[in-house]
């Protein structure tokens, strides 16, 4: 690409007058610039081993960056990652690739589904890793869940689509039936809550003729139950009543709460988060600094359903891997 190219670009300004015409690549990683590369960093450390690896361009945002080599190209921006952006935007519509913004429930479920992962990247939320990951694939479908960085790849991304085939058969909030494709799925590692987002991901892979299977069905890391003693030792579900939800959102944590208003008023709740945690409909949930606090609260208080909010598994320090679920 020329240099006169990438300036139209990113709208930079060429801050030299270089020898350097055209550059052969770019990326955002010092350690992976060839000779005849573009670098784009504000970090002079990282430009100068740019430099010595054989960088042939540089775009940069920092007026204090010392511009040791007057041969190459010196292109000042005032947003890198912006600028950088808009390269891959130039980039995209040569490849003709496609670019969806699901929401992290969807690309869960269609990690999950997916027999085969070749054809299709999943763009990293990481807007360095995300530059990467585009420029150098050959792939034509992506898939991210950060809106902002979407975006910023591709102003008009596309949805999924909100309203596809399949419907909930019956379900407890541990369990789901569901019908999709002209089959029934009994029985599945599925909060019924979450079947829209599934269901979306299975019509995705329909639309761009991705292999999967709906019988890879599990719980998802946004909804995670563990039935526990009251030693916290895990138990199949017939010999518990207590269970302990682990969950990454608040959203989820509220129609949970919702579902089992409705469907059991005998079952007795609570809520755990981090201080100062926020949690729409509970005025007071039980709030623990670390994981040591969080099992003494699980050990003191009486409940059926404990929804623990932004911690791991892991705190259940005796937790049992023989046993299932269920």
């Amino acid at each position: 690409m020329k240099i006169e190219d990438v300036l139209n670009l990113t709208e930079g300004v060429l801050e030299n007058k270089p020898e350097i015409q055209a550059i052969e690549s770019a990326t955002v990683f010092a350690s992976k610039v060839e000779h005849g590369d573009l670098f784009i960093s504000s970090d002079q450390e990282e430009i100068n081993t740019a430099i010595d690896n054989g960088a042939y361009a540089i775009i940069y945002s920092d007026d204090s960056i010392t511009k040791k080599d007057k041969e190459i190209a010196w292109i000042k921006v005032t947003d890198i990652e912006l600028a950088a952006f808009k390269l891959i935007r130039y980039v995209v519509i040569k490849k003709e690739a496609k670019f969806f913004l699901l929401s992290p429930h969807e690309v869960s479920f269609l990690k999950m589904i997916l027999l085969h992962k070749g054809n299709i990247s999943f763009i990293y939320d990481d807007w360095k890793k995300a530059f990467e990951q585009i420029i150098n694939s050959d792939d034509a479908l992506f898939v991210g869940a950060d809106e902002k960085l979407m975006k910023l790849i591709k102003p008009d991304v596309k949805t999924l689509k909100r309203e596809v085939e399949g419907y909930l058969v019956s379900g407890t909030l541990f369990k789901s039936s569901f019908k999709v494709g002209g089959y029934v799925y009994q029985e599945k590692e599925l909060i019924p809550f979450h079947l829209d987002h599934l269901l979306r991901a299975i019509d995705f892979c329909e639309e761009n003729d991705l292999l999967y299977s709906a019988d890879r069905i599990k719980y998802t890391k946004h909804f995670t139950p563990v039935f526990i003693d009251g030693n916290l030792n895990s138990r199949r579900s017939s010999q518990s009543d207590k269970v302990a939800i682990f969950t990454d959102n608040l959203l989820d944590i509220a129609r949970a709460r919702e579902y089992v208003m409705q469907s059991n008023m005998w079952v007795k709740s609570i809520v755990l988060t981090p201080p100062k945690t926020k949690v729409p409909g509970i005025d007071h949930p039980h709030w623990f600094e670390n994981e040591e606090e969080a099992r003494e609260i699980l050990k003191s208080i009486h409940f059926n359903y404990a929804f623990i909010y932004n911690a791991e598994k892991s705190l259940l320090h005796t937790l049992k891997e023989a046993y299932t679920l269920f």
